[in-house]
């Protein structure tokens, strides 16, 4: 056997059993429910309209050219479509797909870093699947796992193989231009620093600067070319106000004075530990960050190269999401494996200690369960009238049981600490899902109002959202024209000119006119989801009494509270 073959071995081997268990629980989850709105169903509108308009260059969602995104996600999806049809099973095997890859290539960074740790190879992708926020985010149809996977990929190009010290600077440049190409500009905050910075860690980089520096910008010039690839065509094709959209406001916009998710400076900093859960609450993990005393080696003063100052520039970036950095959630879990591997190696009493285990996480399991177990005696004792809470109690006492015995797994002694915590993590974040799923998914479920409306659009009839619309009807129902945007003082002049249309209003509460002459209700999120025949809420709006009533089709009254206390 030649050691090409048996090197492709082993690493096959290193994919046991964390690749399957992740893979199989995330399309469990991910097939659970349907396309959560707003995020998944906004993707599935703009690929979809895409696809229905034959718009294979710009982007648009409710019939506008859409300059927030770039299209390399709708053109993977695209490719699926062209092979198997429209549907939504494709893009969720593809959300699957990329969080697998993103996996697999934390492991090979942790293999290129560190080559003489092993460990550290096979506790990075057990961290990784572990983390909660990133296995729940990573089901929705987005495209900060494929930036992920961009990233990743873009690193490994600048690390030494054990065959070959020199970057591949060809291929880092075509992972940066398909990051370019998933969102935007903000690929280079996530791979510059880390090139910038590539003498202090990269032992070619020091013996070749000039090349490092000099190849380097090629690269990034290269990527870049293949975002104007697409992006000259697209401006052309747009029009003006797409491509001050597309060039100014979305970057610049976000930058200095964000139009959205403004934030400030420090706020990512006080949900660090929910973005690290289960780790976190786990004391040794801590300790052996604390620990980490120089000299570093150069797998180490890589991940600090990476995660510090890509953390500190999207700190001073005005608008902020807790998904905006989950690329670095890989070298956060390289940078944490690392450390533990150094106090294992280098203080192994405390590495050993039982009172740094995760203890803190045990108790949070048991906290949760027992809290689930009471839910129902909790409620009732309280006398609450959150719907929420009623809900999730109708349930929560099976998945109740399943956190005490997630406690009591990670409270267990011996070899295998991180292993047992990080399962415990992966399968509580899937138990979370599930429960969500039985207890809640029913506020978000859009297909019942979206037949109304495909039959509607059909037949040629008008569509109006009584509030801002993020397209969340337009995949579901394959809407083939435009969804109005109405105010309320807009809502009179409509009506008269499309007797015919309908229209979708938010209500807080139900009224005893929603219940008789609406359409459909449904509950949705915390408020309620009534179609409308748009003369009809006019007449009501403006004091007037519809001739006949509608006699609404309730969906899920019997099993919701706020129904319960309408009548």
């Amino acid at each position: 056997m030649s050691p090409h073959s048996y090197s492709r071995t082993e690493f096959l081997r290193s994919l046991w059993p964390w690749l399957p268990l992740w893979t199989l629980l995330a399309l469990l989850a991910i097939f659970a429910h349907g396309p959560m709105p707003l995020y998944s169903t906004r993707t599935l509108a703009v690929a979809w309209e895409m696809w229905q308009g034959g718009h294979w260059i710009v982007p648009y969602l409710n019939g506008e050219p859409y300059s927030h995104k770039v299209p390399l996600l709708f053109w993977l999806i695209h490719a699926g479509w062209f092979a198997f049809g429209v549907n939504d099973i494709w893009p969720r095997l593809l959300e699957v797909a990329f969080g697998a890859i993103e996996l697999v290539l934390a492991s090979m960074l942790a293999r290129r870093l560190f080559p003489r740790s092993p460990w550290i190879a096979k506790a990075t992708p057990w961290m990784l699947l572990a983390l909660g926020y990133g296995f729940l985010f990573g089901l929705q149809i987005m495209y900060e796992v494929l930036l992920a996977v961009c990233v990743l990929a873009a690193l490994l190009c600048l690390t030494p193989k054990p065959t070959r010290a020199a970057p591949r600077f060809a291929l880092f440049a075509f992972c940066i231009g398909l990051g370019l190409l998933t969102k935007g500009p903000v690929m280079l905050l996530h791979v510059l620093f880390p090139w910038l910075l590539g003498p202090l860690w990269n032992a070619w980089a020091r013996d070749h600067r000039g090349r490092w520096y000099g190849f380097g910008l090629l690269a990034l010039l290269g990527g870049f070319a293949m975002l104007v690839a697409w992006a000259w065509p697209a401006i052309h094709l747009g029009g003006v106000d797409y491509a001050n959209e597309l060039l100014f406001k979305q970057t610049g916009g976000r930058v200095v004075d964000a139009f959205d998710h403004a934030r400030p400076l420090w706020w990512y900093l006080p949900y660090l530990p929910v973005l690290l859960f289960p780790f976190s609450l786990w004391p040794r993990a801590w300790v052996a960050l604390a620990a980490l005393r120089r000299p570093w080696s150069d797998g180490v003063r890589f991940a600090l190269a990476w995660l510090l100052p890509t953390l500190l520039v999207f700190s001073l970036i005005s608008g902020k999401q807790l998904y905006y950095p989950l690329p670095e959630f890989a070298g956060a879990c390289l940078l944490l494996a690392a450390a533990l591997a150094r106090l294992r190696e280098r203080r192994p009493a405390l590495a050993q200690n039982p009172w740094l285990g995760p203890w803190p996480a045990a108790l949070a399991a048991f906290a949760a369960g027992l809290g689930l177990l009471a839910s129902p005696w909790l409620i009732e004792a309280s006398g609450t009238d959150n719907h929420w809470f009623i809900d999730l109690a109708r349930h929560g006492q099976y998945f109740g049981v399943i956190f005490l015995l997630l406690g009591a797994l990670v409270l267990l002694r011996g070899r295998g600490e991180l292993r047992r915590l990080a399962i415990a993590g992966l399968i509580g974040a899937f138990a979370g899902n599930a429960l969500f799923t039985l207890s809640q998914w029913q506020k978000y479920d859009l297909r019942p109002v979206s037949q109304l409306l495909a039959a509607a659009d059909a037949g040629d009839q008008p569509i109006a959202n009584l509030a801002g619309y993020a397209g969340q009807f337009q995949f579901l129902a394959r809407l083939t024209h435009p969804v109005t945007e109405l105010t309320p003082a807009a809502l009179a002049d409509w009506a008269r000119a499309h007797p015919d249309g309908l229209v979708i209003a938010y209500p807080r509460q139900l009224s005893a006119d929603d219940l008789r002459y609406a359409i459909l209700v449904e509950p949705f999120r915390s408020d309620w989801l009534v179609a409308w025949r748009a003369p009809v809420l006019a007449a009501l709006k403006a004091g007037r009494t519809p001739d006949e009533p509608a006699q609404a089709t309730l969906l899920y009254p019997e099993n919701d509270w706020r129904y319960r206390k309408t009548n």
